[in-house]
């Protein structure tokens, strides 16, 4: 971290600080929660699976309201209100989750356990808010700030979003490591004390950072609050044509408002605050829809809809396989490496062939490597029977009575080397059983294919990832930026949650080959949404790879502007 932190000017360390901690306390709370949920409940994933389900509703429904917030309010209101509610949320949920720990026994007798089923509620709740305020802190600097911070200067803005990737990468495996090892030898209430502290210390620290580079970036004080005359030139021609007469009649209808009676305004003003978050989540997808780069953040959400990552689906079909959790924390770590890897092929292949071709690179690369876990499916030791329905095990389930899969709380010895339960269908136990009560071993070239597939596919990913997120910043006009992006969220969320109800439907492990390979054909789509995108924006120089100014990054431009190309 330092050293990637030393690559950047004074200007741009406190920035990187403030990103470093922001995605070290996301990271130990994402991964705590769901343990804790688990630990809370005993016998069951119900509360994780209800707390998966409202994260990813609220982000779908309320992104673009967000984005629109973040739109409409200073920069620096913007950043410090969802940091201090996003760290406050947190804090007060790890404050509510240790009362629960210390007291269960006793809220379990009264009112018959409702008021603990009421504690529940308002732990999912408060963790809600702070996953929202979360996504406004990601917009905000993110997709915004270090715009700003880079100016005019495309490299520089290239290696501020490389340096984040590498930070994400960085954190997501030192983080959990970290709350695991805490609550593996210590209990789950000092993990929360833990996390609480933690999100209070970080929160002062990265509220002065975002000061000090408030301070040091004038800019950051100066927001457009309208579509100025120098960014409409990025919008295609029709898009220009439509709003021209919108525009006159918008001015008319000013004119005879402004004549209305007082009691006429106030019930109008009324009607319209009440319709106005329906007409925002209407305009955000409308806009989102419009903007030039429309295909290509369609191309980087589907690439959601999969089960080939290190999610906890992947994780439990290997311990199916015989994989134990060292073995997998091994991979994880494998694939932490190629993630940045990734982020360096990035930097690298768009000062060589231009930003856009740099998309087309890294998700031909991506795929290729994907065949392998395809490969995988049809290989020995491959589980995928298609003469078993994939709905065999729920329908049994449900048709004959049989009790759905529980999970037992985790004893200390049962978590693997980077805190995860070791969940082998549906219960937690230890990956290496009694030899003489286990099957016989299963051969290991499918699994060991299919992850070979998944951890060389990190580099076309992340540097796919960053391409995408580079088009968004520099071809959606700043007075949209928030909501774009809040949208381009609740679609990422939208598809993650088509694949968790995928494998809900078919969750038995005969049916997880037939969900790589439609995990492959979502990722197949993706990039050819993005390759129709490069298609239209460069055209027939679409294959001419060519050294572009960093500055200009010609090919950036959007789609029916083809004079810069």
């Amino acid at each position: 971290f330092s050293t990637t932190v030393n690559l950047c000017t004074s200007k741009e360390q406190p920035v990187m600080l403030c990103v470093f901690l922001l995605f070290k306390g996301d990271r130990m709370w994402h991964f705590a929660v769901s343990v804790f949920l688990v630990e809370l409940y005993g016998n069951s994933l119900l509360l994780t699976a209800v707390y998966g389900l409202v994260v990813a509703g609220s982000v779908l429904l309320l992104g673009a309201l967000i984005g629109d917030w973040v739109d409409k309010n200073s920069r620096l209101k913007v950043a410090q209100t969802s940091l201090v509610v996003q760290n406050s949320s947190v804090i007060l949920c790890g404050v509510i989750l240790m009362i629960i720990f210390w007291f269960k026994t006793q809220l379990l007798t009264l009112y018959h356990g409702w008021l603990l089923t009421l504690c529940y509620i308002l732990v999912i709740t408060i963790a809600n808010i702070a996953n929202l305020a979360s996504t406004a802190t990601a917009i905000t600097i993110q997709r915004d700030w270090i715009v700003v911070v880079a100016g005019e200067d495309r490299s520089k803005l290239a290696d501020m979003n490389a340096t984040i990737r590498r930070i994400d990468q960085l954190t997501n495996i030192l983080a959990p490591m970290a709350v695991g090892q805490i609550m593996t030898f210590g209990s789950p209430m000092i993990g929360c004390g833990f996390i609480s502290g933690w999100n209070l210390m970080s929160m002062c620290v990265e509220y002065l950072l975002l000061w000090k580079v408030y301070q040091k970036t004038p800019t950051l004080a100066r927001k457009s609050a309208k579509v100025e005359a120098s960014e409409l030139k990025q919008l295609n021609a029709k898009k220009e044509s439509d709003m021209k007469p919108a525009e006159g009649v918008q001015l008319i209808v000013e004119k005879d408002v402004a004549g209305l009676e007082p009691q006429q305004e106030k019930e109008v003003g009324c009607a319209a605050r009440m319709a106005e978050p329906f007409i925002t989540f209407r305009d955000g997808w409308v806009a989102y829809y419009n903007q030039p780069v429309f295909l290509a953040g369609m191309g980087l959400a589907f690439l959601y809809m999969t089960v080939l990552g290190f999610d906890c689906i992947t994780t439990g079909y290997a311990y199916t396989q015989g994989l134990s959790g060292s073995v997998l924390s091994l991979l994880m770590g494998a694939s932490a490496i190629t993630g940045i890897m990734g982020t360096v092929a990035f930097t690298w292949l768009r000062r060589k062939c231009g930003l856009i071709r740099t998309g087309l690179i890294s998700g031909a690369a991506q795929f290729a490597c994907l065949i392998l876990c395809a490969i995988s499916v049809f290989m020995p030791g491959s589980p995928m029977d298609l003469t078993v329905s994939p709905f065999a095990d729920i329908s049994a389930r449900l048709f004959e009575n049989q009790p759905l899969p529980t999970i037992a709380s985790p004893e200390p010895e049962m978590i693997s080397a980077t805190g995860m339960p070791n969940m082998l269908n549906g219960s937690i136990a230890p990956a290496n059983s009694d030899p003489e009560m286990s099957p016989e071993p299963v051969p290991l070239i499918s699994v060991s294919l299919l992850f070979a597939g998944v951890i060389a596919a990190r580099v076309g990913l992340w540097s796919f990832d960053l391409t995408v997120t580079q088009l968004l910043q520099e071809n959606v006009i700043e007075s949209e930026r928030g909501i774009i992006n809040g949208v381009q969220n609740s679609m990422n969320y939208l598809l993650d949650l088509l694949h968790f109800i995928m494998v809900i439907l078919a969750p038995n492990p005969e049916a997880f080959g037939l969900l790589v390979l439609i995990s492959v054909s979502f990722v197949a789509m993706g990039h050819i949404m993005y390759f129709r995108f490069a298609q239209k924006s460069l055209g027939k120089q679409l294959f001419v790879c060519h050294t572009p100014d960093p500055k200009a990054a010609p090919d950036s431009s959007p789609p029916g502007n083809t004079s810069t190309v």
